[in-house]
């Protein structure tokens, strides 16, 4: 593995990531600011990379750990933006910036890991099952 294979899932996830954001149906324009607040820049990504190395080497469609390296980046943010809560450990600082109670409010952050847990979710089960082939019966 080089730095630029890394370099390269890494780049691939975050379009892929920004794409998934950018087009889901979010009615509340500012909770969708306050994701891509918390989504962007990320941080090292190193789940998305350990999902598309350990995906490559069984032969998974490079579309479906797409959605798979997503899904647990998505569910790894939302827990780092309840555990920053007050009601946590109260955290002001998330990878050199506010964190996301301390950049909008704590409301707005509930919500925003509340969205990202269910956008998780959603993906896996709306886009997963049309990547994967059918059982046969």
């Amino acid at each position: 593995m080089t730095s630029e294979t890394i370099e390269n899932h890494r780049l691939r996830h975050e379009t892929v990531l920004h794409d998934l954001l950018h087009s889901a149906h979010i009615p509340a324009p500012r909770l969708k600011e306050a994701m891509f607040y918390v989504l962007f820049p990320g941080g090292k990504r190193f789940r998305p990379l350990l999902v598309y190395l350990c995906g490559e080497l069984i032969g998974v469609n490079q579309t479906c750990l797409d959605i798979i390296a997503a899904a647990i980046e998505l569910i790894h943010c939302y827990s780092l933006v309840h555990d920053d809560l007050p009601a946590m450990d109260d955290d002001d600082q998330r990878r050199g910036k506010p964190s996301c109670h301390r950049a909008f409010d704590e409301a707005t952050a509930i919500l925003v890991g509340d969205g990202m847990q269910a956008m998780a979710i959603d993906i896996l089960l709306t886009q997963l099952p049309h990547l994967l082939p059918l059982p046969q019966v």
